[in-house]
């Protein structure tokens, strides 16, 4: 691996106008090379650049303390602390990591196709869609399968593992570009979030392909966006680093969306279910048995598509995945066979009991945007069933889910189950209680189960011996195994 001096960390810094000040640096720290660059502290050794990664009340001075006793020799931070090596004052910690891990790691993001997803609902199941195809395509010319950065899964040629944010640190995801370049890899979904577009987690990265997928008020918290405005704003700053932006003619504040794209990107092509105007339009839509066949019309085909996963709205999936595969010159025949192909984990998953009087469907519909298409779905689908609900809403963050949620599944359920969803230091009942006040108002059944297991198996067993035939949705943490859990009694 070639490493840079801290001289040129400077530069690089000071080109993208970061740098503040600069404290105790001689000639000699200048010409000194960076060997490791990191903000854990435990993965701190001899000759190390550490950076206090975070805002800065939330920035412990003992995190680099610990790093100064392990071997860092200089450090970069927004405010100076009292230790005894050198530091790179800045403006921001968050767009410094973004540009200092970018040289770390030689560039690699520039040797690679990246395509960034955002949107409210849908990025995980379009980003798989998207490998599916491209990875049908690589194996028959013998090339590497595409990685994959998603709050589901992360594959980058070298580690696979699943995901536990949407987005990584800045220095994460170069260090899974670089691995992708070094393992041969060509192409990049990734997705992107909100919060990494605001504070700057991929401040350095340029997007072959922006896909805006949708938008829908969510993610609205102290912690994260202080209101809708700012959640919207933050997201189309994709257009700011992409290349090529692909855009949903459906989706909500559409014009909006498409003027920023307009203005922004070097090129626009757009998709759509109801407008035949778009560069892509899905038309003849039609549902056999748990698979949906559509059509799709754009200036390179007008072509039949199978797609085996259930959910009516994963068709403005598919189609958004077909647009970018054809941007990317990847041959009808392949997009076709690799959608129908294409599943993705804990996203409308569905079990039935032997006599198919009860439907199970695990989705991870965790937002007002994907409520709503998850029941507009189901009722579609499964006109004459009942539909059991179990869901919860996260700790600490998105608290306006726990109205949203609250008020669709009052709207649309016969049954409700309130449990655990990742409930962080507040307590699940707490959280459940918030959300039942929204359900009050429609005068529907529900039960408080702290236990997530407990709570499924519950609606399952209501299920059976309440209805004829019914749907139970399991929605919010598809197939994870974890529970994101702080809170003591």
């Amino acid at each position: 691996m070639k490493y840079y001096t801290v001289k040129e960390y400077i530069d690089i810094l000071n080109e993208n106008n970061q740098i503040v000040e600069i404290i105790n640096i001689n000639e000699d720290i200048q010409n000194r090379n960076v060997e490791q660059l990191t903000y854990n502290s435990k993965e701190t050794k001899q000759n190390t650049m550490f950076v206090c990664k975070g805002f800065l009340d939330n920035f412990k001075e003992e995190y680099l303390i610990d790093a100064v006793n392990n071997g860092a020799f200089v450090y970069i931070s927004q405010k100076k602390y009292n230790v005894s090596i050198p530091c790179i004052i800045v403006k921001d910690a968050f767009i410094a990591l973004s540009i200092i891990s970018k040289l770390y790691y030689n560039y690699s993001d520039e040797k690679l196709n990246i395509i960034g997803i955002t949107g409210t609902k849908g990025k995980s199941t379009t980003a798989f869609y998207i490998k599916y195809i491209l990875d049908e395509y690589a194996k028959d010319k013998g090339k590497k399968d595409s990685a994959i950065i998603s709050s589901i899964k992360t594959y980058d040629g070298v580690e696979e593992f699943a995901s536990h944010i949407t987005t990584p640190e800045s220095l994460d995801i170069y260090k899974h570009l670089n691995n992708c370049m070094h393992s041969g890899i060509e192409n990049v979904i990734m997705e992107v979030s909100s919060q990494a577009l605001k504070v700057g987690r991929v401040y350095s990265l340029n997007f072959n392909i922006g896909l805006f997928l949708n938008i829908s008020e969510d993610h609205i918290s102290q912690v994260e966006h202080p209101d809708f405005d700012d959640y919207f704003n933050s997201k189309l700053m994709l257009f700011k680093k992409c290349n090529t932006a692909c855009v949903n003619l459906d989706a909500d504040y559409s014009d909006k969306i498409l003027k920023e794209a307009k203005e922004n990107a070097k090129e626009v092509i757009t998709f759509s279910l109801k407008d035949k105007n778009a560069s892509f339009y899905a038309y003849d839509i039609q549902k056999q048995g748990l698979t949906t066949v559509f059509k799709v019309k754009c200036k390179s085909f007008d072509e039949k598509f199978v797609l085996n996963m259930p959910g009516l709205f994963n068709i403005e999936n598919a189609l958004a995945a077909i647009c970018i595969a054809d941007k990317m010159n990847i041959p009808v025949e392949y997009i076709v066979s690799g959608l129908e192909k294409a599943k993705t984990p804990g996203r409308m998953e569905i079990y039935s009991t032997s006599d198919k009087k009860i439907i199970a469907i695990v989705d991870y519909a965790h937002n007002k945007l994907s409520f709503q298409k998850l029941y507009e779905s189901t009722k579609n689908e499964y006109p004459q069933r009942k539909i059991i609900t179990v869901f919860g809403c996260p700790g600490n963050k998105a608290y306006i889910r726990r109205r949203d949620l609250g008020i669709e599944a009052g709207k649309n359920s016969d049954m409700i189950y309130l449990t655990a969803d990742d409930p962080g230091y507040e307590n699940v009942n707490t959280i459940s209680k918030e959300i039942a006040k929204y359900i009050d108002e429609y005068n529907k059944p529900y039960k408080l189960i702290d236990d997530r297991k407990t709570a499924i198996k519950e609606a399952i067993d209501y299920a059976e011996k309440k209805y004829n035939q019914a749907v139970v949705l399991v929605a919010g943490k598809g197939n994870e195994k974890t529970q994101k859990v702080r809170y003591r009694s």
